[in-house]
């Protein structure tokens, strides 16, 4: 189990950005997305009655959820320092939550962030389950940045830390063609 100051925290400048560029899009009525709080359970606490050590003490399912001008979309957010993005990063009841919601109709991606890169993508859960049922198969756990076909580059600009709705916008488009 993950505790506060382990590798549980990892990705909090990339959540951070994503938290902006939702209010952003929230303000400007655009989506509605809402951070899916990992519950946690309290260890130790300071004389302020701050939480000082906790666990985690349920698998999350994805970071976000939420709707875009009415389509449900849910997306986990993955920073990679490297160019080689393991798979151990991504959770089976990840998947499988991203699978069955899919089969619902709503839309499943990732949000990745090369940091040595300094380089952000939309990834379709498509791409990230070809890359899983790779590894399921008896294949690579893992995947390199060369590997990627059907990503979409994100950009930043004023609110937009992390704009993934124009990488939706061009999923979409790819789906319709």
């Amino acid at each position: 189990m993950a505790t506060w100051g382990s590798h549980g925290l990892r990705g909090s400048t990339l959540e951070d950005m994503i938290n902006r560029t939702n209010e952003a899009y929230r303000r400007q009525g655009l989506a509605l997305i809402q951070k899916v709080p990992t519950p946690i359970t309290p260890i130790e606490m300071n004389q302020k009655r701050q939480i000082t050590l906790a666990y985690f003490d349920q698998k999350s399912t994805v970071d976000y959820i939420g709707a875009v001008q009415g389509i449900p979309v849910c997306f986990d957010a993955k920073e990679c320092a490297a160019e080689t993005f393991p798979l151990q990063n991504v959770h089976e009841h990840q998947i499988m939550f991203m699978r069955d919601f899919a089969a619902q109709g709503g839309i499943p991606f990732f949000v990745l962030f090369y940091t040595a890169k300094n380089e952000m993508y939309y990834m379709p859960f498509e791409e990230m389950d070809r890359f899983w049922r790779r590894m399921e198969n008896n294949g690579r756990k893992s995947f390199r940045y060369e590997e990627l076909e059907h990503v979409f580059p994100l950009r930043h600009s004023g609110d937009f830390l992390c704009h993934y709705l124009e990488g939706l916008s061009e999923d979409l488009q790819e789906r319709d063609a």
